[in-house]
Order: C-alpha cells, then structure tokens, then sequence
C-alpha cells in the first residue's frame, strides 16, 4: 500500500527530471559560452571604424645635462641650470599638474684604455622633466626658450587629442552600422534574419600620423629669428567590434 501511495510521487519526478533533460537539450553551447538555438545559428562578426582629429595636447621632456669632475658638483651645477629651466616653464603658462619629473640621475664618467683598468674622469648628472603642451600654437616658443634657459636635452614631441571620447563615439557608431550590414548581408544569403545582439565587445586604439621631426636650427626670417617649426598632423582613433548575433527564420 504504501508503495502505491509513494508511485504518483516518483512519476511526478520522472517527468519533471525529464522535462529538464529536453529543456538542456533543447540548445547546445558554443565556444564563445553562447547557447546556440536549434531553429538558428550564431554569428561573429568583427567590424573596424575611425575618426580622425587634429591633436590639441603635445607631450615633450626637456633636461639638462652636465659634467664635473665629482658628483656634488655635478649636481650643484645641474640644480641651479634646472632651475632656470623650471622657471622658463612656469613662465610659458605650462600648468604644474602639467610637469612631472621623469628622470633624475648622477654616474661616473670613465676614460678606456686598452689593456687598463677602466679610470674615473668625471660624473654626469641629469634631471629631465616631461610636461604637456595644450596650446600647440605656442609649442615651437616653449621649445626655444627653454633651450635659451638651458636645457641641452629636448625630445618629443607626441600628440594626444584631450577629450577623445566624441571621436570615439563616431567611430563606434560607424563600426556598428558596419557590423550590422555585414551581419544582413550574411543572412539574406543563407535566406535567414538576424534575429537579436547576443554581445558586443570594444577594443579601441589611437594612431598618430607621421610628422616631421622638429627642426631644432633657427631660421632667419623677415630679420627676426622665426619658432621652431612643429606640424602636429592627425591622430586617428579607431575602434574594433567584435558582435555576436543569432540569426534564425
């Protein structure tokens, strides 16, 4: 009696367990993790797009270098010609949350000989400051007026776009009309529809173009000593998108 009493249970089970085993049959997983439906198929498609934008931010780092014939000298003299440079730097209008120090350092210099032990002649001490440049006008007089103050060691500059972010968002809108052609395109010819977005994933990236190393010779122009010359060009952001859409009938 009891048996008959506990069998509507244990079908009950049955069926239960077995609708589940149907249900997780019902789609199967892709290698991405995405379930593929049985009445459809998934698609990956992986689109580029780009914005193009002329810099308003370059990045140099100017130092000094000097030479004597001990460190603290070294040293000595580097601080007090560093601190000209400094001072033509706040004088430029640069923003000191715009400066930061990159570099600072002291070695020995030493003499070779052959067949003789390395000799001491002197030390070499460098400071060296990396600053950032927003109005790129004025970029080629900063340059030449920290060298007039004393900086022996000049290099960049690099470009940047400040605020990116619309350029980004033109070129991901760009990218996603591109990915959702591609994404029609396969489907009408395999006679089906996209159906829906399963995901979308981001990797984004910034180029610069070429440009002309900066032209450190002064040039006399009109009787006045002309800036260096600088050409930012363009910088251009590019973002790739990787979708995953299902597609069905």
């Amino acid at each position: 009696m009891r048996f008959a009493a506990l069998r509507p249970l244990l079908l009950a089970s049955a069926l239960a367990t077995s609708l589940l085993m149907t249900s997780a049959c019902a789609q199967t997983a892709a290698p991405g993790g995405y379930a593929i439906p049985t009445d459809g198929t998934l698609l990956s498609v992986s689109a580029q797009a780009e914005s193009r934008r002329v810099p308003d931010v370059a990045t140099i780092s100017a130092g000094v270098v000097t030479q004597a014939a001990d460190a603290n000298a070294a040293m000595r003299q580097n601080a007090e010609q560093m601190a000209k440079v400094v001072a033509a730097i706040k004088a430029a209008g640069i923003a000191e949350r715009d400066v930061q120090t990159s570099g600072i350092s002291v070695s020995p210099q030493y003499k070779y000989v052959e067949n003789q032990a390395p000799a001491i002649t002197g030390y070499q001490a460098s400071n060296t400051v990396s600053l950032k440049v927003r109005d790129i006008a004025k970029l080629g007089q900063v340059l030449d007026t920290l060298v007039a103050q004393g900086a022996n060691q000049v290099n960049g500059p690099s470009f940047e776009v400040d605020k990116p972010e619309e350029a980004y968002d033109e070129a991901r809108r760009a990218a996603l009309e591109k990915a959702q052609a591609r994404a029609e395109m396969y489907a009408k010819t395999m006679g089906l529809k996209v159906r829906r977005v399963v995901s979308i994933s981001e990797n984004s990236g910034g180029f610069p173009r070429p440009v002309p190393m900066m032209a450190m010779a002064r040039a006399e122009k009109a009787g006045y000593a002309a800036d260096t010359s600088v050409s930012p060009g363009e910088t251009t952001l590019s973002i790739t998108l990787d979708v995953v859409y299902e597609l069905g009938r």
